[in-house]
């Protein structure tokens, strides 16, 4: 899914969290969003994918501007993973029963999908009986398993463990890879942005600072804040 800003501005009340005057996501693309905190990066994701709303601008998603059909083909993934009060199984599911697949076919995604996340053994546990690590690793399931066209991730392995990190990153590329998944990550690690993507949008003050290529983003940032962070993050 191709992605296009134009002039979009957002306020809260008198205070401007963004502004970003033209943005193009290439369909296809992994996309690292940085920058310090407050920069209005988890500002953006939650707009991109639906979740709050612009005071001006346009974003259009191949083409289209912002509609319930278009969010029906994306999906968000926090820090934080919200899981429905139900099995493994069913919140894995449920996205398909939304888009009401065949029974027979949710079994045997959602079956095979746990089965490449190493996660076969939570599928008939309760959603509020996971560790933190586990619950993400559902999330990130729940995200993958209708095959989104974009799929939005805000920090999404920002609290767990280095193994699942692991298997979460290896199953985020193999979306972008073979299913042409469109993917925008935030994250504040400039080794997993090094691993994962192949451009970076460097934001500051709600504003986008620089956006290009990752090795000249990181490495041959053109803006001194850019520059300032990624020799920050490199020497941490």
């Amino acid at each position: 899914m191709e992605i296009v800003i134009s002039n979009l501005v957002k306020n809260y009340g008198q205070h401007r969290v963004l502004e970003i005057e033209e943005l193009k996501i290439a369909r296809g693309s992994f996309c690292g969003i940085m920058g310090p905190n407050g920069a209005g990066k988890s500002t953006l994701v939650k707009i991109l994918g639906g979740l709050d709303g612009v005071t001006s601008g346009k974003i259009y998603y191949d083409g289209k501007e912002s509609s319930g059909d278009v969010y029906q083909n994306m999906t968000v993934v926090f820090q934080k993973p919200y899981l429905l009060r139900d099995t493994v199984f069913y919140n894995i599911a449920y996205p398909l029963m939304l888009r009401k697949v065949a029974k027979k076919e949710i079994e045997t995604r959602v079956r095979q999908l746990a089965e490449e996340m190493a996660m076969e053994d939570l599928l008939y546990r309760k959603a509020w009986t996971l560790s933190g690590g586990e619950a993400q690793k559902v999330a990130l399931a729940r995200a993958l398993v209708f095959k989104p066209a974009l799929l939005l991730l805000d920090e999404p392995t920002a609290n767990i463990d280095p193994a699942s990190m692991v298997v979460m990153e290896s199953m985020i590329k193999q979306a972008n890879a073979k299913e042409g998944t469109t993917i925008l990550l935030v994250t504040h690690h400039i080794h997993q942005a090094k691993r994962l993507c192949g451009d970076i949008v460097f934001m500051d003050k709600g504003k986008v600072e620089e956006f290009g290529e990752m090795r000249e983003v990181i490495f041959s940032p053109r803006n001194i804040k850019t520059k300032w962070f990624m020799e920050g993050e490199i020497i941490i």
